[in-house]
């Protein structure tokens, strides 16, 4: 049995948090659309997650352009196993305390979820949720920078209602 396939075998539930993809500059923040490199980014995240089976049964995605483009992208990656993203004004231009509150409402049913989202809010919640038994080198990384189209990947052992800082581990990052 391959890492992978043992991990996702665990009864634990996977948390994906990504930063949205490349965007261009010169309109209003909101409306600001991905670059080519970022449509490619987003396209090799979904790539990644799919690769390693980290397959989300629900997306959470900020309503600004960028973001929704980034979800587009990744979705279209994962194929049929992606599911349609709901999208979430209040996942825009927010801290880590109300993406990680927006966390808390997933259902317990879902065993899997990817938040796509902005800085700061999405570094600051990846590491206020970091376990301190995570991979100290993967963790590292992610505290460092989370550029554009960063996945952080983290497995959460208790319920989503409860998950407030330091109760996930991280078990992988990729920036791409």
């Amino acid at each position: 049995m391959t890492e992978i396939s043992s991990r996702m075998k665990r009864d634990v539930k996977h948390l994906i948090l990504m930063r949205h993809a490349e965007a261009d500059w010169g309109l209003n923040d909101f409306d600001r659309p991905l670059t080519k490199r970022g449509h490619q980014q987003a396209a090799q995240a979904g790539a990644w997650l799919a690769e390693r089976g980290y397959i989300p049964e629900q997306i959470m995605s900020s309503a600004a352009l960028r973001t929704r483009q980034t979800t587009t992208w990744v979705s279209d990656a994962l194929g049929e196993k992606g599911p349609t993203a709901h999208l979430d004004e209040g996942l825009y231009e927010v801290g880590a305390s109300r993406i990680i509150a927006r966390i808390n409402g997933v259902s317990e049913n879902v065993r899997s979820v990817l938040v796509v989202s902005h800085l700061p809010g999405i570094q600051d919640a990846a590491i206020q949720l970091t376990h301190p038994d995570s991979d100290q080198n993967v963790a590292m990384e992610m505290f460092y920078g989370f550029p554009p189209s960063s996945v952080a990947v983290f497995e959460v052992p208790g319920e989503w209602a409860l998950l407030d800082g330091a109760d996930a581990h991280l078990i992988a990052f990729k920036s791409f």
